[in-house]
């Protein structure tokens, strides 16, 4: 019970964090000062973990350190796409790193662990979370001049489409719940072993990074709309596959190899739409209510109702249950979102 009030103290800042920070960034036009304060502060803080075990201890270290972290990505998304503004299709080849270093980090890790022991992780976390501060401070500054006279952010997310954006956005990371909190549990109980679900995982990030290598030249064949669509119905898909044919190790390769999609693809759109719709003195506002919305209320929603219905209806349901938010998540993209940049490539 602790454990899961912990995480859920984490996915409530994770709401609030981003915009309060985002807010400050586009005010200040100093987005990487934001990422270099916070990314300092989140390994200070951290190390905290080292002073008490106590409950209350904890959980005040946990949400000092969620509060500071979970400003730093959306941030880092806006300062990417501000040095990429002439080649935005080379977001993805930058962003194909963050898989590549996930891979690594977990192999490292847990190599490191079977032959020493867990105690160390602390250890890792805070140098890992250093090594992000200090790689900041060599990034080069990004200074917005904030202007009188651009449109107000809430006279931009009230727009019809920016309202479906993150409604179908949302749906998407609902219908992740499942698989990111039960999926390994789900296979276990079909006498998957604890190597070949860890290969599963691993297949799962690789088609990811396989994707983020060629999505430059996609996306100058594709429209991000048509990407966006086809995700989504290869979501829906996905999660069938694992609701029905689970015993079916082939078609489990199958399932994971489509994270590519349903997660890597539809990002990458994610990150394209939000650059178009905010304009540079929002721009980490945008990314923020992205990050707070899906990632944070979404991935909440679907961590909370995964675990409410799994004890009810039963695993497989589960499953199609998220492929039905996929399906809304479908119509609501194929009315609203795009619709009039059908033919937007980059």
């Amino acid at each position: 019970m602790e454990i899961g009030e912990l995480s859920a103290l984490m996915v409530a800042t994770k709401v609030v964090a981003p915009n309060l920070w985002g807010w400050i960034a586009d005010h200040t036009g100093k987005c990487l000062r934001v990422i270099r304060i916070v990314a300092f502060l989140a390994a200070v803080i951290f190390a905290g973990f080292f002073h008490h075990n106590s409950y209350l201890w904890i959980a005040v270290i946990t949400i000092g350190f969620s509060f500071f972290w979970n400003a730093a990505l959306p941030q880092f998304e806006a300062v990417t796409l501000y040095h990429l503004r002439k080649e935005p299709q080379r977001y993805s080849q930058v962003r194909l790193w963050g898989s590549i270093g996930f891979i690594v980090s977990v192999l490292a890790i847990g190599r490191f662990i079977d032959t020493h022991s867990i105690d160390y992780l602390p250890e890792w976390i805070i140098a890992f979370l250093a090594m992000i501060w200090l790689v900041s401070l060599m990034t080069p500054e990004v200074d917005i001049i904030p202007k009188k006279g651009v449109s107000s952010l809430f006279k931009i997310i009230k727009q019809p489409e920016i309202i479906a954006f993150f409604a179908v956005y949302s749906l998407l990371q609902v219908s992740h719940g499942p698989y990111y909190v039960f999926y390994s549990i789900y296979l276990s109980q079909f006498d998957y072993s604890s190597s070949t679900i860890g290969l599963l995982w691993a297949l799962g990030v690789a088609a990811e990074v396989l994707l983020f290598v060629f999505m430059k030249q996609l996306l100058t064949w594709i429209s991000l709309r048509h990407i966006l669509l086809i995700s989504i119905i290869l979501a829906i898909g996905r999660w069938l596959l694992i609701a029905f044919f689970v015993d079916c190790f082939s078609l489990m390769v199958i399932a994971q190899i489509l994270h590519a999609a349903t997660f890597g693809a539809s990002h990458v759109v994610a990150i394209h739409l939000l650059h178009k719709y905010f304009d540079q003195q929002h721009q980490g506002r945008g990314q923020a209510l992205y990050s707070s919305l899906t990632f944070g209320l979404g991935g909440m929603i679907g961590s909370f109702c995964s675990g409410y219905f799994w004890d009810i209806y039963g695993s497989s349901l589960v499953f199609v249950m998220a492929s039905i938010c996929c399906v809304i998540a479908f119509m609501l993209a194929f009315i609203w979102v795009g619709r009039e940049n059908q033919t937007l490539k980059l």
